[in-house]
């Protein structure tokens, strides 16, 4: 089943690189990290703990197309760790992006995501997967192109508040065209 969807992936890719015109297609990967109250934190200035520290990471990989430098439609896969509850997921989801500005490849983009969380324990059950997003995307060298952003993520999981779990993060990565 993973050789046919990426088979299938790999020849949209191939495939939409020929309609240049209309669009291009890209490959994106980024790194998220969510930072949280430390919850052991005491206003004692002697015990040294922090008030902030970093509560999960996020992985991304994805590939999509790109309309006409404005409207983009990717699949993405990522890993997921939330170390406050041991929580690992494997996030697959679509996303829609708008370019709300756009000059040249600098672009400052909102976009939402949609999708299944996948757990690889029998500790929660698998879960829907909503994201919300704004960022902006800063032109390198050639066809890579840095991407700087502020997401909203909600995992729906049995046994969190509201059978949920929200996270905001920070992200940077990259796009290749």
């Amino acid at each position: 089943m993973r050789k046919l969807l990426f088979s299938i992936a790999f020849l949209f890719a191939v495939q939409l690189s020929s309609q240049e015109k209309l669009g291009r297609p890209f490959f994106t990967s980024t790194f998220n990290f969510t930072l949280g109250i430390n919850e052991n934190y005491t206003l004692d200035p002697d015990d040294g703990e922090p008030l902030i520290v970093p509560a999960a990471i996020f992985l991304r990989l994805g590939i999509g197309y790109e309309f006409k430098r404005r409207l983009a439609l990717s699949l993405h896969a990522g890993y997921d760790f939330h170390w406050n509850y041991a929580v690992d997921a494997f996030p697959t989801y679509t996303t829609l992006r708008y370019n709300i500005t756009e000059r040249e490849d600098d672009a400052f983009f909102i976009e939402t995501s949609y999708g299944k969380m996948w757990r690889p324990s029998n500790r929660y059950p698998d879960g829907n997967y909503y994201g919300f997003g704004i960022g902006g995307q800063i032109a390198g060298g050639k066809r890579v192109n840095t991407i700087v952003r502020l997401d909203f993520h909600r995992k729906g999981l049995l046994g969190f508040k509201n059978n949920r779990l929200d996270s905001v993060s920070f992200g940077i990565g990259f796009s290749f065209y």
